[in-house]
This record gives structure tokens, sequence and C-alpha cells, in this order.
């Protein structure tokens, strides 16, 4: 094998088997302890190379069964981005259309839930304060392509027309516009991604199996004094969507220096 990380190369010579129908669609890949013994290398480093194998879309586990060579998809994108926004983008909705854009969704709000310690942290309040906690189904065609959970402080907006994000004069206009109907600025997004697997409940909700690997994407907004405004877990499938974080470049002030 070559000198990149050993489980990096051992994704590549698995890759390759795969991409030459060695195992065809559907096919079972040997057993873990199998494959170790066949490359001379560690579990560990082969469950790394399946899991590499997996994000790419050309295998996929199953619980309890093992890693099946999966059929060809189109995984649908979903673009993470404020930058279109602030560039005088398209207006709310019009990337709905776009491939991998939700086109529905179900919501579920609650009121006066006490925050658990986790919430409480990420909002800056103490455990046990009254949250609107909200929780979402997102659709594509009809299929749930995502999960999301989100939780603010019901000190922000008790008794106001927007306590709740999907009820009201701003219903689904989102926690910015909300959040500026009461004078509040939302100025920062911090979006924390990781790696995780599929709880029993999300894979029921998702249309995947317990265990199926999952973004989970950790985000908490904040307004112009760095105090937290909302915060939410939202559960992307690995299997039908890819994430793509797009960023804007700052543009140098123009000089007239040199004429």
């Amino acid at each position: 094998m070559s000198r990149q990380a050993p489980y990096l190369a051992l994704a590549d010579v698995l890759r390759t088997r795969v991409l030459a129908g060695e195992w065809e669609t559907g096919a079972r890949l040997p057993s873990r302890a199998r494959l170790a013994e066949e490359y001379g290398v560690g579990r560990n480093v082969v469950q790394r190379a399946v899991d590499r194998l997996v994000v790419d879309g050309l295998l996929e586990g199953r619980a309890g069964s093992g890693t099946y060579v999966r059929s060809p998809r189109e995984r649908l994108r979903l673009v993470r981005s404020r930058h279109r926004e602030r560039a005088g983008g398209r207006p709310r909705g019009a990337d709905a259309r776009e491939r991998g854009g939700a086109d529905a969704w179900d919501a579920d709000s609650r009121v006066g839930v006490p925050a658990p310690e986790g919430i409480a942290e990420r909002l800056g309040i103490a455990p046990g304060d009254l949250c609107v906690t909200t929780r979402y189904e997102f659709l594509a065609g009809g299929q749930p392509v995502q999960l999301s959970e989100s939780w603010e402080p019901l000190a922000l907006t008790k008794g106001t027309p927007v306590a709740l994000p999907e009820s009201g004069p701003l219903a689904g206009q989102g926690v910015v516009e909300r959040m500026r109907s009461l004078g509040i600025v939302v100025d920062t997004v911090v979006e924390v991604p990781r790696p995780a697997r599929a709880t029993r409940e999300q894979a029921n909700l998702l249309g995947i199996s317990p265990g199926d690997l999952v973004l989970l994407i950790e985000r908490t907004m904040y307004d112009t004094v760095r105090r937290p405004v909302e915060t939410a877990d939202m559960v992307v499938p690995d299997r039908y969507r890819e994430v793509v974080y797009e960023f804007g470049v700052e543009r140098p002030a123009r000089t007239t220096a040199g004429r």
C-alpha cells in the first residue's frame, strides 16, 4: 500500500474492487475480521475504510447484518449558505426548487418546555428555564430528507405575536425575520457539523435503518451582543443528501494608487 493513511489506502483498494464489479449491487462484503486478515491490518482500519466508502455512497451498512454494495442513487445537495442572502441573491423559497431543496415541511411547537442542561448551555440560560421548542420534518418530493429540533428562550418571545415559529404574522419566515420584528438583530450563525449514527426514532422518521450514517449539524444563532437567541440540532441522512458549505470571499477595497 501507499504511504497515505492505512485506512485511506485500504478504502482505495476496496473502492477499486467494488467499481470493478467484484461484488455486485446488493452483495454483502466479507466481514471486518476477514478483510483485516486479508490485508494485514487492524479491524479499526477496516472499519474506517468501510465508513469512508459509506460516506462516498458506494456501500451501506445494515444494522446487525453487515455492509453491502449500494445501488447507485443521486444524493440531493443541501447548500448551507448565507452568502447569497448578503449578496442580494434570490428571495426565500427560490432555492426550494433547486436540486436537494426541501419543498415542504411539517412542524410541531411546544411552549414552556424546560431546557435540558446541554441546550441551556448553548443558549446561555439556566437548566430548566422555559423554552419554545419546535420539531421539523423537511420533505423533498414527499420523502423525508432532514429533521430539526429548534430551541428558543421563551423570555425572548413570550406574549408577542411571533412566539410560535409556524404561527402568527411571520409564520415560516425563519428565526432572523421573527427576531428582527422584536428589535433583535441576528448577525452571527455558528454551525458545528458532526458525523453520527441514526437513533431508532430518527431512523423511523427518515425511512432509514437505525445506525445508518447521518450528519448532525449543531446550529446556534447570536444577536449583535453575542446573545444566543436560538439553537437547533439538524439531522441529515447521508443516504439521501450531501451537505455543501458555501462561503463568500471578502473583496479588497479598490484603490486609485498608480493612476
